[in-house]
């Protein structure tokens, strides 16, 4: 198989591990339904708000290693993995593998398309994407831990951080990051052009996802970090 073909099938395979709903299985074992419960989300924040901070901790860490080792199994089987320059084609499809896992918890065909708003595992997945974004997750999860401590809003802490990953990326290129010691700045900036879409793209789902939060963080009815809620849309 040529590595044409083999970018859809990885592609594929990384959608059906992101679409594992762990948030939903840590609540079964725990013996209930999140989907009944909170927001009715099956990501990690509602699972913390219901079942506590060890399960949502538990939940958090399974989505980000759900996205995370889809990119890192691609990343090694095409030689993508650790390389500071790659074709076009290859950066779409490493790029295709870490996005997938994220529209596979967002959209997870195990319970009707209907999962949480991707923010963890889009930090596993991007952060595997070494060496070309990894720096741009770290830094966006230092801002969402200093927006959430500031604002206690979990909605906003993950909009301002994802709204920070193509920047991050942008200016990581600027800077030099990952340039081979023979390869020029300006082809080096060329080759993150897909690296920079992407980013765009899936800071844009992020807001997207979390449209009704930020409308109640503004209405003054979003729940706060260590508030009690009846009905909330976080996840």
């Amino acid at each position: 198989m040529t590595d044409a073909l083999w970018w859809p099938v990885l592609i594929a395979g990384a959608y059906l591990v992101g679409a594992i709903p762990f948030g939903y299985l840590v609540g079964r074992a725990k013996g209930i339904d999140i989907r009944e419960h909170g927001s009715g989300n099956i990501g990690a924040t509602n699972v913390r708000r219901v079942l506590g901070r060890g399960a949502g901790n538990v939940a958090f860490l399974l989505d980000v290693f759900k996205g995370a080792v889809p990119v890192l199994v691609a990343g090694g089987v095409m030689g993508t993995l650790g390389a500071h320059m790659m074709s076009t084609a290859d950066a779409w499809g490493w790029l295709g593998v870490s996005v997938a896992t994220v529209i596979g918890h967002v959209f997870p065909v195990y319970l009707n398309f209907k999962g949480g708003k991707g923010v963890a595992t889009g930090l596993g997945s991007l952060a595997a994407l070494w060496p070309a974004v990894t720096p741009a997750p770290l830094i966006a999860l230092a801002l969402w831990i200093l927006t959430v401590k500031s604002t206690r809003y979990v909605s906003v802490a993950s909009c301002v951080a994802a709204v920070s990953l193509p920047l991050s990326v942008v200016g990581l290129r600027l800077v030099g990051w990952g340039l081979p010691a023979d390869a020029s700045r300006v082809d080096h900036a060329i080759a993150g052009w897909p690296f920079v879409c992407v980013m765009l793209l899936l800071a844009l789902l992020v807001v997207v996802r979390h449209t009704g939060n930020l409308k109640r963080v503004l209405r003054g009815e979003e729940p706060k970090i260590g508030a009690s809620s009846r009905k909330t849309d976080q996840g």
